[in-house]
């Protein structure tokens, strides 16, 4: 089966480049196209997307408030669709603010053909990404801030030894894999480990645990370095 993609950019050319790009995939699908925010809205709720290749600054309503629009509460979707905000602006603001709208990945536009796809099957597949540069200006970011009052959020007690110790591993930027590496078990245990911790802490994927980590003072700006063996994000 398929995994549904909506293309949403106010360029045509764009659009046409991604169309272009994905459905020259067997295992994808671009079902619809839109121009602005708003056709985007009406268009996810109509279709019912996988994934959303969603750009950033667009008339009538930007790709932020689209996202909130559609991953909100209200919204008429038979399925809440993952969205993967695009940009050529590689700016803070628009990093965090993406990310807080409930976007499930953060990619520039100039990433290659591959890393795009890559892109669109690891979001559809449930896990969430950023691009290398977009976590270390994000990192960055966090850096210039004023620490933030410590809080733990709700939840944390309930997770066990080895979760936290998954949770710290995950929010420093480690995969599956090498998170399965240093803990010396399988890459299925570690991904049990990261759904259970996940689920107890009302988060939806990993990009939502970087963000309460840092809000809640579990990780602080440049302490962001992996233990030997693993690799910075």
């Amino acid at each position: 089966m398929s995994v549904r993609v909506l293309l949403v950019d106010d360029q045509a050319l764009v659009r046409a480049g991604f169309r272009r790009i994905i459905d020259a995939e067997p295992d994808l699908e671009v079902v619809g196209e839109a121009g602005d925010g708003l056709e985007a809205v009406h268009r996810a709720g109509r279709l019912d997307p996988d994934v959303i290749l969603m750009d950033i600054r667009m008339r009538e309503l930007d790709g932020l408030e689209a996202t909130r629009r559609i991953l909100g509460d209200g919204g008429r979707h038979a399925a809440r669709p993952r969205i993967i905000m695009l940009t050529t602006f590689d700016l803070d603001e628009y990093i965090y603010a993406a990310l807080r709208a409930g976007a499930s990945g953060f990619m520039l536009k100039d990433e290659l053909p591959e890393q795009l796809l890559d892109a669109v099957r690891i979001v559809a597949a449930g896990e969430a990404l950023l691009a290398p540069s977009v976590t270390r200006r994000l990192i960055e970011q966090y850096a210039r801030m004023p620490p933030p009052e410590p809080e733990p959020p709700a939840g944390l007690d309930e997770l066990t030894p080895r979760e936290r110790e998954v949770l710290d591993h995950l929010v420093r930027g480690l995969s599956n894999g090498e998170i399965a590496r240093l803990l010396v078990v399988s890459e299925g245990t570690v991904k049990t480990h990261v759904a259970r911790l996940l689920a107890k802490l009302g988060l939806r994927d990993r990009v939502q645990a970087v963000v309460l980590a840092y809000e809640s003072g579990l990780i602080r700006p440049g302490d962001n370095r992996p233990p030997a063996g693993g690799r910075r994000p």
